[in-house]
């Protein structure tokens, strides 16, 4: 892995978001789930495509507040287009979402 600068840290636009709606992504190659994430008035909603299934049920994610890179270019992942990269870590049981210590305002930047 590569030393990146300051700079290309800066570029990456990192906010919060709360997921407003979850829908099964049944074309998905492995087990995934259709996000609309509420990212406050700036940004507005976005979607993305989550493999986040085997550690998430719809009831686990709906309102939950998450971390997302918004400024990355849509991606088609098959019918779908993704706008928006939701951010986790990888554990032995699957893909761990990163979400605020606390609640804070909808597009609050991180950096």
């Amino acid at each position: 892995m590569g030393i990146i600068d300051w700079s290309d840290f800066e570029k990456i636009d990192i906010r919060v978001g709360k997921i407003i709606e979850v829908i099964d992504f049944k074309e998905a190659k492995k087990p995934a789930w259709q996000l609309k994430i509420d990212f406050g008035n700036d940004i507005g909603i976005k979607k993305s495509s989550a493999q986040i299934k085997v550690l998430y049920n719809e009831s686990d994610l709906l309102n939950k507040q998450i971390i997302a890179i918004v400024n990355f270019p849509p991606k088609q992942i098959g019918k779908f287009m993704s706008e928006c990269l939701v951010l986790g870590v990888y554990d032995e049981q699957g893909i761990v979402l990163l979400k605020p210590e606390r609640e804070v305002a909808l597009g609050t930047k991180i950096g």
